[in-house]
């Protein structure tokens, strides 16, 4: 039993310290799940659901209790000794109940409307979360050019020291000069700085990631290289558009709303009480009250308001109109620029792997050189250090590419 539990524990720390995983899509789904404007898009909902709530109550009876006490120092005299004069001071208490019979479905315009503010606003919370993959993109793209950097020094380094032991056994035989092994321990030295700073830059990066996707993303994790496909078709798939539209939605409705409230509405209203005096104004005595009916009102001449504000929303409109244009003609001209560093990008690395054979070509023969002592080691150094570059910007350029094309995907749309 013990054994087992000593299996299970180190299975554990084997797991936990294994390396994670980590995709783009990955990461744009956790900003969009855990940044915290995204908790926004249910509490506009719920908002929206408690205020149509609020406006649908007013399709149900109004009822209210009123209940009035007075005292006048007059009252209607009539001329008959037979009838007592009124009373002047007068109580009443009823309950006023009102049903809404028809206002020319100005409640159900108020609801459309109030539902179609709430999809503006929730779609301008997606066009705020939109806008977090550009910074995700370069974060992204930023760590995995320094874990491509980090394997080719690693590699370097490895093919560093195995030369050292080369030149070593040429000291020990005397067939190169001693001072050679301190030029190639310098440049390790080297490698071993820029090890260390790409360790800290890393450290950086993945914590700033981890705060823009609000989880907690490990320094260990490899980010998988995208395969990003550039689509030719000219559709725009931005959230912005759609909010645009909605906006226009929004303004339709509130025309609506306008038209609605010239309509005519339509009431019924009844009374039920108990009063001194009640209906009968000349008998002071407290009598049941009881009342119903029908009301109606119509406004037939707003002074042109209803025009004014359809006007006003009118130009709103065209605003939106201006705005969208505006959208469009950056984002084709931020497209064009991406286009552009796309195939530039794509040009460079086609001459990437004809630079990286030349130099290959050119290290061999300084490596055999060495060996045969017509060169020193600083000189065999600088072509061994032009080749990992050469390496080193073949691997800078295709990010590059990579990273340029998912901008291009983000700003398209895709």
């Amino acid at each position: 039993m013990k054994r087992i539990l000593i299996i299970s524990f180190l299975l554990a720390a084997f797991f936990s310290n294994a390396q994670q995983s980590l995709t783009l899509e990955e990461c744009y789904a956790l900003a969009n799940k855990n940044y915290p404007i995204a908790k926004q898009i249910g509490l506009l909902q719920q908002k929206s659901d408690y205020e149509v709530d609020a406006l649908q109550t007013g399709k149900l009876p109004k009822i209210d209790l009123v209940a009035q006490g007075s005292y006048q120092n007059q009252v209607t005299m009539i001329p008959n000794p037979v009838l007592e004069p009124l009373n002047k001071d007068q109580y009443r208490a009823n309950f006023d109940v009102n049903q809404l019979i028809y206002n020319g479905g100005l409640i159900d315009a108020n609801t459309k409307l109030k539902e179609a503010q709430t999809k503006t606003q929730q779609q301008q919370v997606e066009v705020n979360l939109y806008q977090i993959k550009t910074r995700i993109n370069q974060l992204y793209f930023s760590i995995l050019l320094l874990q491509e950097r980090k394997e080719i020094l690693i590699y370097k380094q490895e093919q560093l020291v195995s030369k050292i032991k080369e030149v070593n056994a040429g000291i020990k035989f005397g067939a190169i000069l001693p001072a050679s092994e301190k030029v190639l321990e310098a440049e390790n030295l080297k490698i071993k700085q820029q090890l260390s700073e790409i360790h800290f830059d890393q450290k950086r990066l993945f914590e700033n990631l981890s705060s823009l996707t609000y989880t907690t993303i490990p320094e260990t994790s490899v980010l998988q290289k995208p395969t990003i496909i550039t689509e030719e078709n000219t559709a725009k798939n931005r959230p912005e558009l759609k909010y645009f539209e909605l906006q226009n939605q929004q303004i339709e409705a509130s025309k609506m709303v306008i038209s609605k409230n010239n309509l005519p509405k339509i009431n019924a209203f009844g009374i039920a009480g108990y009063g001194n005096p009640g209906l009968n104004m000349v008998d002071n005595s407290y009598q049941p009250i009881f009342m119903v009916g029908l009301r109606a009102n119509w406004n037939v001449f707003d002074w042109n308001k209803s025009k004014a504000e359809k006007d006003a929303l009118t130009v709103s409109a065209d605003i939106v109109a201006t705005e969208k244009e505006t959208f469009l003609l950056n984002n084709s001209l931020q497209l064009q620029e991406m286009e552009n560093e796309i195939k530039k990008t794509e040009e460079i690395i086609k001459t990437d792997t004809a630079i990286i054979g030349l130099r290959e070509y050119v290290e061999k023969s300084a490596n055999s050189q060495l060996k045969n002592g017509v060169i020193t080691t600083s000189e065999y150094l600088v072509e061994f250090t032009n080749l990992f570059e050469a390496r080193t910007n073949q691997k800078l350029h295709e990010i590059q590419l990579a990273l340029a094309k998912a901008n291009y995907q983000v700003i398209k749309g895709n």
